[in-house]
């Protein structure tokens, strides 16, 4: 068990005065579920006897706050009760804590409760106006626009200037007057429930943390070399021209659907994040600060992932098909659907969403996660803190940069036992 010491806490303002304004959200911002996303960056000693000195963080995560003033504000809600930031120069919590326990201690960095107590703890019953916005409160920020923060803060306490500045508007993220969809956004549509179980609540849960803790699970990670990753694109079926993303992501569909035991007539949904940054025209400003991410979502019957002829191919078929059409005109339609929805709220995903027969998979692969350097070198390891639902799974590059990848995946424990044999039979 380890323990840890908390020395000091402390609300960081902005160095500077800052916007007073209530920031408008889009309907994405809306959509993601209302709770801090956990991360954590491990450094090893680079020698220096100021190695990670808290006076330099503090005082650089004053400055980043100026340009990027809307983490310093709190969530509240409009005359119509729909949810913006006020930016209110309140400040973020930073916390300063040690203990015992080394960097090796953390073996493979699964995202355990072990690693979850580095995490300061956000009471969610609590009005949303108390929230502060930093560790990363979903509403605020996606994971690029997340890591576009903390790596600028990292730049200001290396005396470097920020490269990209925020761009602090959401309009352009509005929908279209008068809203109109031209597609069905099966994404936004109930999760595929398990055949024959009893009826369950859709409804998103107000406590998040609570709601994630109701059922037992076990979370591991797991790492697949380049070698592997070139075995499982050897055996994909000629012709298919898949992606590796593609591939893996369809292994994983497939390996999941068998460990859950699911019977082959038993439909199976995976909510796979896309960031609409790369595929929205006109493009989005550079340092758009906010939330782009939509979900592209196929569907197929457990048997037909599963097969093990065959089962990989079909998925990953399915899987490249979805990916493809996020192009502009379905991501503008999105929005638009968003739009005519009456209740947002409603669409919020949580432990209802991923949990079995469906999964859902974020990849954090291209995203500039070991970018972060304080002064004293690149994090050996960034990835989540903490994996929320069960059938949530995260994809994360290595920071060697040799080619492998890590999957960090949340599953009930007697199904996590087969997932951990059937994720490196390629």
């Amino acid at each position: 068990m380890v323990v840890i010491n908390v020395r000091r806490s402390t609300m960081v303002r902005p160095a500077e005065p800052t916007p007073r304004r209530q920031l408008w959200n889009s309907n994405l911002d809306l959509v993601v579920p209302r709770f801090h996303t956990p991360s954590v960056y491990f450094y090893r000693p680079d020698g220096s006897a100021d190695f990670f000195d808290a006076a330099v963080m503090r005082d650089a995560l004053a400055r980043a706050l100026v340009p990027f003033y809307p983490m310093a504000g709190r969530l509240g809600r409009d005359e119509d009760g729909r949810i913006e930031i006020y930016c209110n120069g309140q400040g973020v919590l930073f916390v300063e804590a040690d203990t015992d326990a080394s960097v090796d201690d953390f073996g493979d960095f699964a995202p355990t409760m072990e690693l979850k107590q580095l995490i300061p703890k956000v009471d969610y019953t609590d009005d949303i106006s108390a929230f502060p916005l930093l560790v990363l409160q979903h509403h605020v920020a996606d994971g690029f626009s997340g890591l576009h923060f903390i790596n600028s803060w990292s730049d200001v306490a290396r005396g470097v200037g920020i490269a990209v500045q925020p761009f602090i508007d959401r309009t352009l993220l509005r929908a279209r007057d008068p809203p109109t969809p031209s597609f069905p956004h099966v994404e936004y549509q109930p999760a595929p429930p398990m055949k024959n179980a009893p009826p369950a609540t859709t409804s998103p849960p107000i406590n998040p943390v609570k709601a994630a803790g109701a059922a037992a699970t076990a979370v591991s990670i797991f790492k697949l070399t380049r070698v592997q990753l070139n075995l499982l694109k050897s055996k994909a079926a000629p012709g298919g021209a898949y992606s590796t993303y593609a591939l893996l992501a369809a292994h994983v569909w497939r390996c999941v659907c068998v460990a859950r035991d699911l019977p082959p007539d038993q439909p199976t949904k995976m909510y796979i994040a896309t960031d609409g940054r790369q595929r929205l025209r006109p493009k989005l400003p550079e340092g758009y600060f906010g939330n782009v991410i939509f979900t592209a979502t196929p569907m197929a019957l457990a048997g037909e992932v599963a097969a093990a002829v065959g089962g990989a191919a079909q998925a990953a078929g399915r899987i490249q098909e979805a990916l493809t059409r996020m192009d502009s005109e379905y991501l503008w339609s999105a929005l638009d659907y968003l739009e005519m929805q009456p209740d947002l709220g409603a669409l919020v995903r949580g432990a209802h969403t991923f949990r079995c027969p469906n999964i859902g998979l974020t990849s954090w692969v291209r995203l500039p996660i070991h970018d972060a350097d304080f002064g004293w070198g690149r994090p050996v390891f960034m990835g989540p803190g903490g994996i929320a639902y069960e059938g949530l799974a995260f994809v994360l590059p290595s920071p060697t940069g040799d080619g492998s990848l890590s999957l960090a995946i949340s599953l009930q424990p007697d199904h996590m036992h087969k997932f951990q044999k059937l994720i490196y039979d390629i």
